[in-house]
């Protein structure tokens, strides 16, 4: 059987790239105790997950934010780098819950409009296609699942985009 990815429409291919690296982001956290998810692995502090609120942080802002969607107030600030570490007091539940509520936002614009519509981001002052925001998204993310990748091997040995086996 054909997977129906292969050989569907611009938009259908874009949001099944997208879904492809959101899993894997979350496929990183799995079998790892609230000490590894939280362990900072660089000078910077990056942990993973810090790296998943970020993330949360962007698709609320690129998505929702930009195409006039209502975005949760956020208990940090995502203009500083206070998006990108897990160490404000939030529990992991809060972070993976906060990840999946901006998917699931996201997913709500991408499904109601055209890849060719316009949008605006709050923070810059240009107009962005959803196209666009979804192709920025993609490498966005998937930059953000290797940061995650190498973190995960240095943690447990732990490799690749989905579970062997």
């Amino acid at each position: 059987m054909t997977d129906p990815t292969y050989t569907a429409d611009e938009k259908e291919t874009l949001r099944a790239s997208l879904d492809r690296h959101r899993d894997a982001v979350l496929w990183k956290l799995r079998g790892l105790d609230d000490e590894g998810l939280r362990r900072p692995m660089t000078p910077t502090g990056t942990n993973l997950l810090g790296l998943v609120k970020h993330l949360g942080s962007v698709e609320y802002g690129w998505f929702v934010s930009s195409f006039g969607g209502e975005v949760e107030p956020l208990w940090f600030d995502p203009c500083t780098d206070q998006d990108m570490r897990a160490d404000q007091g939030e529990t992991t539940q809060q972070i993976v819950e906060f990840y999946d509520r901006a998917r699931a936002a996201a997913d709500r614009v991408i499904a109601g409009r055209a890849l060719t519509e316009l949008g605006r981001p709050a923070w810059r002052d240009v107009e962005v296609s959803l196209r666009w925001v979804l192709v920025h998204m993609i490498e966005e993310t998937a930059r953000h699942a290797g940061h995650m990748d190498i973190l995960r091997e240095l943690i447990d040995g732990a490799t690749g985009d989905q579970p062997r086996g």
